[in-house]
């Protein structure tokens, strides 16, 4: 009674920081990830002991490995969930300058560990990807420029991000890395329209991807012999689609038992890009399902929560990050099930990889900051501010 009265109690700016973040957090979302963290634990027990093998190492090695990087990027993503809006704006500006500038430098200074694209940077003890760390700082950039652009007076922001992506993405499509580029793509795209874009322009610029994807097909071989696998009737079983497609149907509903798998000795990526076929063979259906019911929590639930927010930047931001956040997911396992192309993208803190782990806990702490309850997001404070 006292709430519909006098409205709402604002937050106290002299609550401590853990029990205020615990009480506006996203508790759901953050049980999915913790989640979805351990299962890629549990299946990189099985997936990453024959690469360990064949490499001559213990046959712990990349689960230990894959242990630190998660435990860094959950303190990571716990870290940043408690920072504001403002902070975390700043602070992923400045990154989004330092991950670019490292992008426009891969050529130089880069390697490819022969895969044949140039992605990373080698430091001894492990390997960084920038564009792992430019998508999350890219889209809060973005979001900035966007929302600014809504108030009076304000910059041509649209513009300068429309500017910022077609930069990012030609310079990821010359490494060549597809995958990536499409998810940059995709997440401004999803801000792009959530901030209000004509439904013309969106068509104008899916029809420049499809030309884009016409001279990517024509001009790179990497990129035309994977469309050609995509789209042949037949999936040649000694390659990695084929392997994966086998190991998923095998699994059938309930797998065929935990460690007696064996795709993951014949999939060099099983512990990567292919950890889903893994899962589906050794525990079946029900994990994959699992998996899937995993990340469209996260994702229903921050669409939710952003619906009720009123600041735009926090809305464009929260939006493409939880978007991008999706779409990854389902490339990853679109690929495996043969629904999409190969790309070279790992399952978010499932699959092995340092730089993914913990680019993946900056991007959801960012997320899960921007959906923190805030009384000043909700109808009733608006409207006691315009009766003033």
């Amino acid at each position: 009674m006292t709430e519909m009265v006098f409205g709402t109690v604002p937050v106290r700016d002299s609550e401590p920081v853990l029990p205020k973040w615990w009480r506006t957090v996203d508790k759901w979302s953050l049980s999915c990830i913790l989640l979805l963290f351990g299962m890629g634990i549990l299946l990189g027990l099985a997936a990453s002991v024959p690469l360990a093998e064949r490499n001559g190492l213990a046959n712990f090695h990349y689960v230990q490995r894959q242990m630190l990087f998660g435990g860094m990027a959950m303190a990571v993503m716990l870290f940043v969930s408690m920072l504001g809006p403002q902070m975390v704006r700043r602070l992923a500006v400045l990154g989004f300058l330092l991950a670019f500038l490292a992008l426009g430098l891969l050529p130089v200074f880069g390697t490819d560990f022969g895969k044949g694209a140039v992605r990373w940077y080698s430091l001894g003890f492990a390997s960084l990807q920038p564009s792992e760390f430019l998508k999350p700082m890219f889209v809060i950039a973005s979001a900035w420029l966007m929302a600014s652009a809504m108030e009076l007076g304000g910059p041509p922001g649209r513009l300068y991000s429309f500017v910022l992506m077609v930069t990012i993405v030609l310079m990821l499509a010359m490494q060549p890395d597809f995958g990536q580029a499409s998810l940059v793509l995709f997440g401004w795209g999803v801000m792009w329209f959530v901030g209000g874009a004509p439904m013309m322009l969106l068509l104008g610029l899916a029809g420049l991807v499809v030309l884009g994807g016409m001279f990517a097909y024509n001009a790179s071989e990497h990129f035309a012999r994977r469309i050609d696998g995509f789209l042949a009737a037949d999936v040649d079983p000694t390659t990695q689609l084929g392997y994966a497609t086998n190991a998923i149907r095998e699994g059938g509903f309930f797998g065929v038992g935990v460690g007696e798998g064996q795709v993951k000795w014949s999939l060099p990526d099983a512990h990567t890009d292919f950890i889903i076929a893994v899962a589906a063979e050794e525990y079946g259906l029900i994990m994959v399902l699992a998996i899937i019911a995993l990340y469209c929590i996260v994702v229903v639930r921050s669409f939710i929560r952003l619906m009720r927010e009123r600041d735009p930047f926090i809305r464009l931001a929260g939006t493409g990050l939880a978007a991008m956040f999706g779409v990854q997911a389902m490339i990853n396992m679109g690929v495996a099930v043969r629904l999409l192309p190969a790309k070279g993208m790992t399952l978010p803190f499932v699959s092995y990889g340092g730089s993914s782990l913990i680019a993946g806990g900056l991007a959801v702490g960012m997320l899960l900051a921007f959906t923190r309850s805030r009384t000043q997001g909700e109808v009733g404070e608006i409207l006691r501010a315009r009766g003033r």
